[in-house]
């Protein structure tokens, strides 16, 4: 799939009448509450979509056998748009994440996956990536209804990606090698590219398949074992995915999934001895206690992909119509819960007025409701922690004195929608311009040239992605090349290929994901050196 902005493939419609989807019977979001609709105006009560697909998976995955957890507790995985239990999960703690490192440890030392012909790796994986796009409606019914996230996009943009990335990565298998290197004297030296060992993955909730194949991906083509610790919001499609790699042809033992909480089966996962590679998508904070962790036990390299206070920036001879579009999409787009999500909005001062009441406009368009409905642009948060944790910070917008243009509110009284909420006369120094947000909230900011601009978006201790939006050539070099940020995008957004690096400066992390760099997440290089008797040439 070339490079894309997402949102082209959201434009694509699917049919509610799936055989993935159906009407529940009986059950409605607090029997006729208003959560399907413009936020800004009335509309009829909506049944919830009850998705038919069927919850399978729910137990760990240790050695190529679903187990229950050594425990035998189980947690609740809930509905994003009710609250209600969608399955009980088993619980994995400090006991289930030694039973799949020692797994995953005899699959590498003992088992096939290291000892196995490159192609034959990329075989595995392009077998799964045909059973991921075989099962594509399943997988996007469960990720909507675990996650909220609308079914559109989890069925055409999500999903074909996750099938993508692994096709690029099985690509990439037999293509990994080292070099001959001249040295002085009469040496042969060359260099190995050897797969580092037990690779321990965390990911988050916010896309929770997208990152599964972004850690495993190069993890496997590579040669590695991976023990994988799912968010425990969203745990139901990386088992799913398991049961397909098993399909597919993967031995057991090389891809583990515990599913459980951060305090116990995560911290286990960091600190632990025979784990030789972490790699961690979430937020900042968490992030420094992962680092610690791992230094404190192995001193295993860790990897990590952080949050970010992404920077759009719309200089004044922008297409209006199209810049707001495209800053809307930046912020709003997967309900707000995007690292790089272009939450502060920088606008030149002769342009600021008719940006903000355009982006208001379109905020008030924006539809909310049953993601699982045809043309619903916005489902719930994830969770309730979530859902207070953005309701918390838009009463702060409120109480600094930024104008609150629209939104602000719950959608509903029952689950976790809230209004699309937009904020102008915005402040550097207020928390909604600083802090990391997660939800759909657009911050407005006002500014006058180009040097005040550049400083103002580099002064955060974020650097994950950046928007660049002009018609000048000039401006866009300087500006993209000024921003202190992994990922600068000029005149688009969230465009994501498996062959484009992803990765942040500063607090937004280390290391690269995705294309050729992740590789380098993954590899040991070994320098092998031997005497020549008499060589011919050196």
């Amino acid at each position: 799939m070339a490079a894309r902005r997402v949102s082209s493939l959201l434009s694509r419609s699917f049919s509610a009448s799936s055989p993935f989807l159906s009407r529940s019977q009986g059950r409605n979001l607090n029997n006729g509450s208003r959560i399907v609709r413009r936020f800004g105006t009335s509309s009829a009560a909506e049944e919830v979509i009850s998705p038919s697909v069927q919850v399978s998976y729910t137990k760990l995955l240790i050695d190529g056998n679903f187990v229950d957890a050594a425990s035998g507790k189980t947690f609740p995985t809930l509905d994003p748009r009710t609250g209600e239990v969608i399955a009980h999960v088993a619980e994995g703690d400090a006991e289930d994440i030694n039973r799949a490192v020692k797994a995953a440890r005899k699959a590498f030392d003992e088992g096939p996956w290291p000892k196995m012909t490159a192609y034959e790796r990329s075989r595995v994986m392009l077998r799964f990536a045909d059973l991921v796009e075989k099962h594509s409606e399943e997988l996007a019914a469960l990720e909507s209804w675990d996650n909220g996230k609308t079914y559109e996009q989890a069925l055409t943009a999500e999903i074909p990606m996750v099938a993508r990335l692994f096709r690029y990565y099985a690509g990439w298998a037999d293509k990994i090698h080292g070099l001959t290197v001249p040295a002085d004297g009469n040496y042969h030296v060359q260099t190995l590219h050897e797969p580092i060992g037990v690779a321990g993955q965390i990911i988050p909730w916010n896309f929770p398949l997208l990152m599964f194949a972004w850690k495993v991906g190069p993890a496997l083509a590579c040669g590695n074992t991976i023990v994988l610790k799912t968010a425990e919001q969203t745990p139901l499609t990386a088992f799913y995915v398991g049961k397909l790699f098993l399909e597919a042809g993967l031995p057991p033992g090389v891809l583990n999934i515990v599913s459980g909480f951060g305090a116990t089966a995560g911290a286990s996962l960091a600190s632990h001895m025979d784990v030789d590679k972490l790699a961690f998508t979430g937020s900042t904070d968490t992030g420094k206690v992962i680092l610690g962790l791992a230094a404190n036990s192995n001193l295993k390299p860790v990897t990590l992909e952080l949050g970010g206070k992404s920077p759009f920036i719309v200089f004044e001879d922008a297409d209006i119509d199209k810049a707001v579009e495209l800053a809307h999409f930046a912020l709003f787009f997967n309900q707000g819960q995007c690292c790089c999500a272009g939450s502060r909005t920088y606008v030149h001062e002769k342009v600021y007025d008719e940006f903000v009441e355009k982006a208001k406009a379109r905020a008030l368009k924006r539809v909310v409701g049953d993601p699982f409905k045809k043309g619903i642009e916005q489902g719930p948060q994830v969770d309730s922690k979530q859902f207070e944790k953005v309701m918390k910070y838009i009463r702060s917008g409120v109480e600094s004195n930024a104008t609150l243009e629209c939104g602000g509110g719950q959608v509903g009284d029952r689950g976790y929608f809230i209004q699309p909420t937009v904020f102008s006369n915005v402040k550097d120094d207020m928390l909604i311009a600083q802090d990391e947000i997660f939800g759909p909230v657009q911050s407005i900011l006002k500014f006058s040239d180009v040097d005040e601009v550049i400083k103002r978006a580099n002064d955060t201790r974020y650097g994950l992605a950046a928007g660049v939006f002009t018609k000048s050539l000039d401006t866009a070099n300087r500006v993209s090349r000024a921003l202190k940020a992994g990922t600068v995008w000029v005149n688009c957004f969230d465009v994501f290929d498996a062959a484009i690096p992803f990765g942040g400066y500063k607090m937004s992390g280390n290391g690269r994901e995705k294309g050729i760099y992740s590789l380098n997440n993954y590899l040991q290089v070994k320098a092998v050196v031997t005497p020549l008797n008499n060589p011919a040439w050196i």
